[in-house]
Parts: C-alpha cells; sequence; structure tokens
C-alpha cells in the first residue's frame, strides 16, 4: 500500500512540474561563485519562467538574510495579480551545497522538499542575478532594483540565450512603481 501511495504522490508532483524551457544540447555553463554576505538583501523578480508556485504574482521579492548556523532565510513575497495586490508570503531556508562556489544551494519551504537554487550569473556588484536548476523548468532573473533599463535587459537576454533557455516563455514581473 506504501509503495502504491507513494507512486501516485510521484505522478502527482511530476504532474506539477512547469515544462522544460531550456536546450538541453546547449551546456547550463558554470554557476558564478558568490560571497553569501554580498548576496543576502533584497532582490525583485524582473522575469521568471512560468511556475505553478507564482500564478498570477506580480510585484514578486525575495529576502535573504545570513542565519547563524550558516544557513540563509528566505522570505519570498508575492502580490495577488498586480504589483499593490495583496501579499502573499512564503518563508523558507536555503543551505548551501556546493562550498567552492557557494553558488549551488538547495532550498526547502515545505519541510523536507527542496528545491535546487543555482546562481548562474551575476553582476560583479551584486546588481542582478540569474538563477536557475539544472532540469531548465525554473528559472528567474532578479535584481536589486525593481525596474531595470533597456540595455540590461538585452545582456540580460543574451546570457539566457546562450544557455539554451526560451526567453519567449519569460513572465516580465510588473513591479510597483518606486
Amino acid at each position: 500500500m506504501r509503495t502504491i501511495l507513494l507512486l501516485v504522490f510521484l505522478g502527482l508532483a511530476g504532474c506539477a512540474l512547469p515544462p522544460v524551457n531550456r536546450n538541453s544540447s546547449i551546456p547550463l555553463g558554470d554557476v558564478t561563485e558568490i560571497e553569501p554576505a554580498r548576496y543576502v538583501g533584497t532582490w525583485y523578480e524582473i522575469a521568471r519562467l512560468p511556475n505553478s508556485f507564482e500564478e498570477d504574482c506580480e510585484g514578486v521579492t525575495a529576502q535573504y538574510a545570513q542565519r547563524p548556523d550558516g544557513k540563509i532565510s528566505v522570505l519570498n513575497t508575492c502580490r495577488a495579480g498586480t504589483p499593490s495586490g495583496k501579499a502573499r508570503d512564503a518563508n523558507g531556508v536555503a543551505r548551501i551545497v556546493d562550498p567552492t562556489s557557494n553558488a549551488k544551494l538547495k532550498v526547502g519551504f515545505f519541510g523536507p522538499f527542496e528545491g535546487d537554487y543555482w546562481v548562474l550569473d551575476r553582476a560583479e556588484d551584486y546588481s542582478w542575478s540569474i538563477v536557475g536548476e539544472p532540469s531548465g523548468r525554473f528559472l528567474w532573473v532578479l535584481s536589486r532594483a525593481p525596474v531595470i533599463d533597456a540595455d540590461l535587459k538585452a545582456d540580460l537576454m543574451s546570457r539566457l540565450l546562450h544557455r539554451g533557455y526560451d526567453t519567449t516563455k519569460l513572465h516580465w514581473t510588473r513591479q510597483p512603481p518606486s
């Protein structure tokens, strides 16, 4: 009976996964080394590949804070429907799984279930970041500012294409005016 329940659960979990939006024949490339102390703080979601847990989300932010145990607390906030919609928060914990680069993390929001969070690229000054994971199902473009200019957007799109992402599938997150 337990085996059947496990198979049903895994089957249902598989149905909830978004489609792969990355050409796997193009190497994902190396992750970018990060300094956790510089990476923590507030990030604004600029774009994402659509996923079920951010459905109808605008005005999305992520706040990361270093914890005494070496892990990172995560507070994701989504605003329902519009950048000024009702806030919905999700609290989680991230842990570094690649101490060489500090850029491969596992993030959990629901008990023992964790997902990959890889910093694939970032600005030298930590003003923007591209976050994904190996399957190409999840991707986020983050910035320290709620809006980016056209030149940076073009540069980031080029970086995503170089890593094999289908940029036509991106959802461009609306942020409140600053």
